[in-house]
């Protein structure tokens, strides 16, 4: 059996040249990047590196960079770090329904401290409107948390309007970039991000290390207390491997990025024209055209999601129904709920493929005709 892996939105394989950098900085590096003799100084020299090639590609400055250990404790550190450090100016944080649960539960956490969240609402296609940030906005508002891609259904939020309306605002502008990072070039400066967080097992880099971008002179208050290491932001001796190899990933999501947007692209719509041959029933959950060129959410008329999801992994398709992070749970996806309802039958009968490394178009003709198959078999 050919196995087809789909599910690059949940985690993306290591490339070989990121894992060939992993295993050669773990077996040749071992110094704590604090210690000041010659081993030390070796590893610190690997920190320095990857930390100015991160910031080389994304034009930022070096200190701008804050390594941790990926896209959840980034966000952590983004949303209560600044609720900390802007509490003097006011309590009220912006953020909108469809977040990651990276983003979504540290808010409901704040607002058991105090702190007044306001969820804002999308449309069908899991957009949110400007005007909606602007009635939102108000005086004390402390910092505005919008996704730039959703890792469900792939819309991409108007985030250089957004930036552009806060820009003489005193709120903090943090985007969880998590899904957009390396498939979107955007300039952080250009579009007023003051912070925006990355996870390398996104970009076919390992799992457990990512970074936080903080714009020079945003004040954070840190989320780990101990040693001093990232400018006193994220205590704890660095996983100078991991951080190695992180920025391999960065390195390689950038190049030839064009083609492989044209080849996801091209992935997803050779999956749309077969299932349309095959008379496949399905509606896409989002926009294809403002969207992730990595993601397809498609509702497949009178399919389960749970038997849908088996059906296509006995045949060597793995996909799944939303974010791996609730994978296990029953409940219906909150991104689909916030775009159609509770209730929806949309809710229970759609599937989210993704793309990336060492997929083709052919796999994605190939699962369109598992759909079919399995929905064949459904209605017999």
């Amino acid at each position: 059996m050919n196995h087809i892996y789909a599910d690059h939105a949940a985690t993306t394989p290591v490339h070989p040249e990121v894992a060939d950098v992993l295993v050669q900085t773990l077996t040749s590096s071992y110094g704590n990047p604090s210690s000041i003799h010659g081993t030390g100084r070796e590893a610190r020299k690997i920190l320095d590196d990857a930390r100015t090639s991160i910031a080389r590609q994304i034009g930022v400055h070096f200190n701008e960079i804050i390594f941790t250990s990926g896209g959840t404790e980034a966000d952590n550190l983004a949303i209560f770090g600044t609720a900390e450090s802007m509490k003097s100016k006011g309590n009220h944080i912006i953020t909108t329904a469809v977040e990651h649960h990276a983003v979504l539960h540290p808010c409901q956490e704040l607002e058991k401290k105090g702190y007044d969240v306001t969820y804002l609402p999308v449309d069908q296609n899991g957009k949110i409107s400007v005007d909606d940030v602007k009635k939102a906005l108000r005086e004390d508002t402390i910092l505005v948390t919008i996704m730039f891609g959703n890792n469900e259904v792939g819309t991409i939020q108007p985030i250089e309007e957004i930036g552009a309306l806060l820009k003489d605002h005193q709120a903090v502008f943090h985007t969880d970039a998590v899904q957009a990072f390396g498939l979107l070039l955007f300039d952080p400066k250009e579009l007023g991000i003051d912070l925006f967080s990355v996870s390398a097992h996104k970009i076919n880099g390992p799992k457990g290390i990512g970074f936080l971008y903080a714009r020079e002179g945003i004040s954070l208050s840190p989320g780990l207390f101990g040693g001093e290491q990232e400018r006193k932001k994220r205590a704890g001796t660095e996983n100078t491997a991991a951080i190695a190899a992180l920025a391999k990933a960065v390195e390689m999501a950038f190049q030839n990025r064009d083609e492989k947007i044209a080849e996801l692209n091209a992935i997803r719509h050779a999956m749309i024209e077969e299932l349309n041959s095959l008379n496949v029933r399905y509606e896409q959950n989002g926009s294809l055209e403002d969207s992730l060129p990595h993601v397809l959410n498609l509702s497949i008329h009178g399919a389960d999601v749970e038997s849908l999801l088996v059906n296509l992994d006995l045949e060597g398709v793995a996909v799944s129904s939303g974010s791996a992070c609730t994978a296990g749970s029953i409940e219906p996806s909150h991104v689909l709920s916030a775009m159609f309802g509770e209730g929806n039958e949309k809710l229970f009968n759609s599937i989210r493929f993704s793309f990336g490394y060492g997929n083709t178009v052919e796999d994605g003709k190939k699962i369109a005709q598992t759909l079919k198959k399995i929905m064949d078999r459904f209605t017999k």
